[in-house]
């Protein structure tokens, strides 16, 4: 796809970013904003109980990032004018109803403009608490779908999920959507309604016994690996982000969906500069290490294909939206 159809398809274009605090998130504001300044507005959900915190937190935890300095550079004494134009922070959660947009005429005015949703909010923790990871992964991806059905002008829903939610199955694995109640075992049924159910009563359970937050904390993290395994998953984060998918793919009507599935994503390739890179996460570390000197070898195969994803994704993301 030709970068034009890209840059003419986000032109004046209302865009809904959810996760907006989170590493891919940012990139994709930084790209959108840089390359396409034309654009109408983007909408971002920060986690946050009203717009006054979700503006700070916005602010530190995005825009006052170095992965914004060429940004920054095209604009000069005119970056915050710009900024302030085209980007607002809205305080919501993606884990309740509405995504936690209490503010009813912003709600029914993000209805009325937006043009394309990206879902981006999630927990990426291996071993989260299956309340937590269920909250954000599974049935915030019911809410993001159930707002964009009200969404009047909506072209796209763009949700990011993750290449592992296939498992850790051997050879060539077909990239094909999830049925509703589908499992990587085979040997089990999977009911959602019946996952859901039985965390909120195991979590309902705790808490009657007046058990500590480390004991509930360790429990249903422990109930997370416990549910995921029975069904195939080795972790609570992909069983989590599969059951998203199946939520929407089973649920999105005549909602226009794409599902992109990254695998890690590490530092930037080439834009806005290479290398920019957040935090200290699943490879980073042994890239850090080995740049300081400090890990000499790795035990590992020579014949071992190491699948990681640069900024170029990004790049992916853009094809979707055009």
């Amino acid at each position: 796809m030709e970068f034009e159809s890209v840059h003419y398809f986000l032109e004046g274009k209302t865009i809904l970013v959810t996760g907006a605090t989170g590493f891919l998130a940012k990139l994709l504001v930084e790209k959108i904003l840089r390359v396409q300044p034309n654009i109408k507005k983007l909408y971002l959900l920060v986690r946050a109980g009203n717009s006054e915190e979700a503006a700070q937190r916005l602010h530190h935890e995005v825009l006052s990032k170095d992965l914004f300095r060429v940004l920054r550079g095209q604009w000069g004494a005119d970056f915050v004018s710009f900024v302030s134009e085209k980007v607002l922070a809205v305080g919501g959660d993606v884990s309740v109803e509405n995504l936690g947009v209490k503010d009813t005429k912003l709600r029914e005015k993000l209805w009325e403009e937006t043009d394309t949703i990206i879902n981006s909010a999630a927990t990426t923790k291996f071993y989260e608490r299956l309340d937590v990871a269920m909250g954000i992964n599974t049935m915030g991806a019911l809410h993001v779908l159930n707002f964009a059905k009200n969404c009047s002008k909506l072209q796209m829903l763009l949700h990011v999920s993750t290449a592992y939610v296939c498992g850790e199955r051997k050879g060539l694995v077909a990239e094909k959507p999830f049925h509703m109640g589908e499992t990587l075992n085979g040997s089990s049924r999977l009911n959602i309604n019946l996952e859901k159910l039985l965390t909120e009563e195991k979590l309902k359970e705790l808490e009657a016994e007046n058990a500590s937050e480390k004991t509930i904390s360790s429990v249903m993290k422990n109930l997370g690996t416990i549910r995921s395994n029975l069904h195939g998953w080795p972790n609570v984060y992909v069983f989590t982000k599969a059951m998203g998918e199946q939520i929407l793919m089973n649920m999105k009507g005549d909602i226009p969906l794409i599902i992109a599935r990254p695998t890690v994503i590490l530092s930037t390739h080439s834009e806005p500069f290479p290398g920019w890179i957040e935090g200290v996460r699943a490879m980073d570390l042994f890239v850090v290490m080995y740049g300081k000197g400090k890990l000499r070898r790795s035990v590992g195969r020579r014949s071992t294909i190491i699948d990681a994803a640069s900024y170029q994704f990004i790049h992916f993301l853009f094809l979707f939206l055009s």
